[in-house]
């Protein structure tokens, strides 16, 4: 077997988006505008393979069906895509795998699986059946299938209507096996894959096809079978896998881990919206963002026009009346120039104050029925572990039974785990909400002498899976007799941890590092900490703005932009500062400085 990989990227394919995007006086945005490229099927072919080259003894077989989108398929280009090969290629990434994509019919990629020239499936649907010959891992979706019909065809709401009709079904898929063990076998006309069932139905022939929800409809628009609909939707809904032949536990379980590290990171999130959260797109067209984009910016730039012309009068006011006061009041001058120079300060502090107002009603807004939902959790997985000696008790005695849809024996481990899913989503809902708290409110605490050194160790002790899945190169070099500060060493340690997430997440490959680094500057009675990345750096128009409260780079990627203005306030409140050096493309250097209070005790 070809697998056992340690090292190997590969790179993803996948929808294409052409944003447009305006930007007016540093606070007007434009509305997105996304023109999504269609996929293209491929022209059949019994077995399409990866171009061919001298494999290494570590490389992974994946297999996928050729013609099953959006899960898997062959682009229009002859590349392996789809929600399948994305998560795959995720998997082998976070675990330093190197995988090879073999696709082909169904059928004849089962067969690979157990003659031993494919190591993996990436989606086979569970059954009981299929234990025999295979092992599974976790499912990573759940795929629901629909029956679907000609317009003029009487519609039926369940399989059992089907018995007696002419049913087109997929060879070899988890339907077929369904329907023969429900004695469908004589009725049932077997093709080789889910698109030459719904053309065999477009053309008249069968009555029904049974086909994957979300495929169906996929192919139903992407080969313009018109007179093709679901008629019965989530009949059935299957846990969709990966696959190994039994007895491979050791490849089966790095990619279980691998998917546990994917989901737990946000990237299954990504590509489970990319491929399965939307089905049809919207489409602009050039023509029609261009006469939306003339229509909004016109009056936009008469606007702007506007508060030049007002901001320049207005500036020409002040300037006189400053010149009048000077002249007049000689002994003020030193007075204005302190006033003009705390005049920033006192505009943001205003706009703090609101902004804090804002927050706080957000917060309680959220926290009512977000605490509903951490009280009403634990009673429903308690009322579950009351229903689980009488549902187990059921299930022995008359054998397995349908529940929400899916057989009890395959649900009776899924329910705590949704319900443990849903217990850690709202826990990080308020750990969302009391950041906002924290950023509207200075309550610091107590504070005590501290050692820098050591709440710099603590904080790198919880940012330590971070660190090594995101850089081959991190270095710490602590001073180790550093004197001793006054504050409060766990919001400092969040100011910390805050600074080496954003390094990690600079990074655009693993061959880069992460320096953090402290040190003692007598001269200025001051200790500090540098965290140093080799990342692709700062803009140098956004380093004035990258204490602004939400303000950030990463929107796409799900920052809020209160992550530096709550370490910012943090630090002000501990009259230290912080200060950003970066150059694009190289990296970024933050150094986090802290007064020492007494220079005897320091020493």
């Amino acid at each position: 077997m070809a697998h056992r990989a340690l090292t190997g990227k590969t790179q993803s394919s996948g929808t294409s988006f052409l944003r447009l995007t305006h930007a007016f006086s540093g606070t007007i945005l434009l509305v997105f505008f996304l023109l999504l490229v269609p996929l293209c099927l491929p022209a059949p072919a019994d077995f399409i393979p990866e171009p061919t080259h001298q494999e290494t003894p570590t490389t992974v077989v994946v297999g996928g069906d050729r013609a099953y989108p959006p899960y898997e398929f062959i682009d229009k280009d002859g590349n392996p895509a789809g929600y399948n090969v994305d998560l795959t290629r995720a998997i082998a990434e976070v675990m330093g795998l190197k995988v090879r994509f073999v696709f082909g019919n169904w059928s004849e990629v089962r067969a690979g699986l157990q003659n031993g020239s494919i190591d993996i499936l990436q989606g086979l649907s569970y059954s009981a059946q299929r234990l025999n010959t295979v092992e599974f891992s976790p499912p990573h979706t759940i795929v629901h299938h629909a029956i679907f019909a000609r317009r003029d065809t009487k519609p039926v709401k369940s399989l059992e209507e089907l018995r007696g009709r002419k049913v087109l079904v997929f060879q070899a898929g988890i339907m077929h096996e369904r329907l023969k063990q429900m004695g469908f076998e004589k009725d049932l006309v077997l093709t080789p894959t889910p698109a030459e069932a719904l053309r065999l139905l477009a053309s008249g022939q069968g009555d029904y096809a049974v086909v994957a929800q979300l495929p169906g409809i996929y192919l139903i628009r992407e080969l313009r079978l018109t007179n093709l609909v679901p008629v019965a939707k989530a009949v059935v809904s299957e846990q969709y896998c990966y696959a190994v032949q039994r007895g491979d536990k050791e490849l089966l379980a790095r990619f279980n881990e691998g998917l546990a590290i994917v989901i737990k990171t946000g990237q299954y999130a990504q590509i489970y919206n990319r491929w399965l959260g939307v089905n049809d797109p919207p489409r602009v067209t050039r023509e029609l963002a261009l006469k939306y984009g003339a229509m909004i910016l016109v009056p936009l730039l008469i606007v702007l026009a506007a508060i030049a012309l007002w901001s320049k009068t207005l500036h020409k006011r002040v300037a006189e009346r400053t010149t009048a006061l000077a002249q007049e009041v000689a002994e003020r001058n030193k007075a204005l120039e302190e006033l003009k120079r705390h005049q920033d300060k006192l505009i943001q502090a205003d706009k703090m104050t609101s902004l804090g107002t804002l927050v706080s009603g957000v917060a309680h807004e959220i926290n009512n029925p977000n605490g509903l939902l951490l009280l009403d959790i634990p009673v429903l997985k308690r009322v579950h572990d009351d229903a689980e000696e009488i549902l187990e008790e059921h299930y022995r005695e008359h054998g397995d039974f349908m529940l929400g849809g899916v057989p009890y024996s395959e649900m009776r481990d899924e329910i705590p785990r949704i319900l443990d899913e849903m217990q850690d989503g709202a826990q990080r809902i308020k750990r969302i909400v009391n950041d906002l708290k924290d950023f509207a409110r200075k309550d610091m605490g107590q504070k005590s002498l501290v050692d820098l050194d050591a709440v710099a160790r603590t904080a790198l002790r919880l940012v330590d899976p971070t660190i090594r899945s995101s850089t081959n190169h991190f270095q710490a070099a602590l001073h180790g007799a550093l004197p001793q500060i006054l504050g409060n060493g766990q919001r400092i340690e969040q100011v910390i941890v805050n600074l080496v997430l954003n390094a990690c997440q600079a990074l655009p490959d693993r061959e880069c590092g992460v320096f953090v680094g402290t040190s003692y500057d007598p001269a200025r009675g001051q200790v500090q900490l540098q965290v140093t990345d080799q990342g692709v750096g700062v803009a140098q128009e956004h380093l004035p703005h990258l204490l602004d409260p939400f303000f950030t780079t990463k929107r796409d990627s799900g920052g809020t932009g209160l992550g530096l203005s709550v370490s910012a306030g943090i630090v002000e409140d501990h009259g230290g500062s912080l200060q950003f050096q970066s150059t694009p493309g190289a990296g970024t250097t933050v150094t986090l400085s802290f007064p020492v209070p007494d220079r005897s005790s320091a020493s």
